[in-house]
């Protein structure tokens, strides 16, 4: 008996549970319907650039994470409707150094996912150093270090293809932020490993006449074809294009498969196209919805005389225009509804998935506490060179899981001199906030504002009274349109709204996220800190 619980016991290790499938269903957004449909988005969060491959009966998809730390999510499906976050590939960002400060807008680039050789494999480019690869045995488990594949500035949104030959390719875009060039797609022979490029690059595509800002490629094979998928026209007002030659380096012809027309949704593209165990095809691609972020979308794709079509054609001339509801995949599994997780009891002895840092992270930020119940957060000086809150490194956030939502916490605020200060914040390039800080040795609670804080823009109070309590009770609403109404309490029942109405708006390629801050003027040897108890994601009331 004792032998079988040992063999039990390593395949459990061999092959762990999926994380997270027990983990509370969202109660402000879920795409399933329950009656085998869903609806758009599959995801109501800020998942930009997603990219997703099937192994079996599984999907996986990553999505770019730019500054945020740990970056590139990894998440899980079996019905490709229903995802749950189950990890990161990247724990930390390099090179190190550069990324312990923030670098808002920088880092991770449109990723690429895909599973080779029993391996599974992320490409991603960032726009300062060139383009990475790391891989992993097991999605939701330890990824390599990323290994720099192809150095230079302005090399983004690779993506690779394993040819039947042997033979291996990958393809690219340029940053003109960077490079000084964009709007144009290359090829480069790769070394079958995939882990360095052979030759010189081709260019097989120029945007610039009919297809400007063409990138965020994806390269496949299908039916003898090559495959190239690409975005042009732009993030908010783009389509999605479709390349083919009968080589890998062209020439190609190419077809718009994509576009808004009719309806509400913009710029739908950048994503990838995944087959199903039955035969069904099916595109994600992102829409973005400003302070929301690029919210993931899911569109039913066929193929006619060679050409991808992806959603309806609505208005018959022969371009695909996205759905708002739709038939779910044909699938034989059974597969319960799950969402990434939201809320947060902070009673586990690791950090929760869903919160991200804005920066490579050191363990005198905060700890979690186990069984102790809180996460503890401490007060850190304020860097030097800090105007606002744009170059503080120790936030802890999370994306808005949905366009409408209250989110509220009860912490404790241990404060020990002046100048401390813990705040609940939703962050962008403005941002507003809910604080406890000491002034004069008494405990004000403040709401505070800085409109443009990406250059440089002035905090400005608009509210500040004196609480008898260090532990409080704050609340954010956020209603249609990203408007959000902060209130707090001293007993979690009665809430008093302070301050203004604040219009929540994307960061840096981000969409607005919202969490905690804890800071401090100057440097001392035991500063206070905060114990944050809990974070809940509800319903609006």
């Amino acid at each position: 008996m004792k032998k079988l619980f040992q063999s039990l016991a390593i395949l459990m290790m061999a092959f762990p549970p999926v994380q997270g499938q027990d983990a509370p269903v969202s109660e402000v957004w879920v795409a399933d319907q329950g009656d085998g449909t869903y609806r758009n988005p599959i995801l109501h969060a800020d998942y930009s650039d997603p990219d997703v491959c099937r192994v079996g009966d599984d999907y996986y998809m990553t999505a770019s994470s730019f500054n945020c730390v740990p970056g590139l999510p990894i998440l899980h499906s079996q019905d490709l409707v229903n995802w749950d976050l189950i990890g990161y590939a990247l724990e930390r960002q390099y090179p190190e150094e550069h990324f312990s400060e923030p670098q808002h807008g920088n880092g991770v680039w449109a990723p690429s996912i895909r599973y080779h050789n029993g391996e599974f494999y992320i490409y991603y480019g960032d726009p300062d150093f060139g383009i990475y690869m790391l891989k992993a045995k097991e999605p939701g488990g330890q990824w390599t270090k990323p290994h720099l594949v192809k150095n230079g500035k302005g090399l983004i949104d690779p993506s690779p293809l394993w040819d039947d030959d042997g033979k291996a390719y990958l393809t690219h875009a340029f940053a003109g932020s960077r490079a000084g060039l964009k709007s144009v797609l290359m090829v480069h022979e790769m070394a079958p490993d995939g882990e360095s490029l052979i030759g010189d690059p081709v260019m097989v595509f120029d945007g610039h006449d009919k297809n400007p800002t063409v990138e965020g490629a994806k390269f496949y094979k299908h039916d003898g074809f090559y495959y190239i998928f690409a975005p042009a026209g732009g993030v908010t007002k783009g389509w999605q294009l479709a390349l083919r030659s009968e080589s890998p380096f062209g020439p190609y012809t190419f077809r718009r498969v994509l576009e808004q027309g009719s309806t509400d949704i913009n710029g739908p593209h950048q994503g990838g196209w995944v087959e199903t165990q039955k035969g069904e095809f099916w595109f994600i691609h992102f829409q973005d919805k400003g302070a929301y972020g690029r919210i993931v979308h899911l569109q039913p794709m066929s193929w006619k005389d060679g050409w991808p079509l992806m959603g309806e054609d609505y208005d018959g001339n022969g371009v695909g225009e996205p759905v708002k509801l739709h038939k779910k995949p044909d699938i034989d599994t059974e597969w319960k509804v799950v969402t990434p997780p939201e809320s947060d009891e902070f009673n586990h002895h690791t950090k929760a998935l869903q919160w991200q840092w804005h920066a490579n992270p050191v363990p005198k930020y905060g700890f979690p506490t186990g069984n102790l119940g809180y996460y503890r957060l401490n007060c850190r000086p304020r860097p030097a060179e800090a105007q606002n809150l744009w170059s503080v490194p120790n936030m802890l956030l999370q994306k808005f899981p949905a366009d409408v939502f209250m989110a509220s916490t009860k912490l404790t605020f241990n404060h020990r001199f002046d100048g401390e200060e813990v705040g609940f914040v939703v962050m962008g390039d403005s941002y507003q906030y809910i604080s406890l800080k000491q002034e004069k040795g008494k405990l004000m609670v403040r709401v505070v504002r800085c409109n443009g804080a990406r250059k440089g823009g002035a905090e400005e109070v608009l509210y500040e009274d004196e609480v008898k309590s260090n532990t409080v009770y704050f609340r954010i609403e956020v209603t249609e349109g990203a408007q959000c109404h902060f209130s707090f309490s001293e007993n979690g029942h009665d809430f008093s709204t302070l301050g203004d109405v604040f219009q929540a708006v994307e960061g840096r390629w981000i969409g607005a996220k919202i969490g905690y801050f804890a800071l401090r003027d100057g440097m001392i040897n035991d500063a206070g800190n905060v114990d944050v108890d809990w974070f809940r994601v509800e319903p609006l009331k």
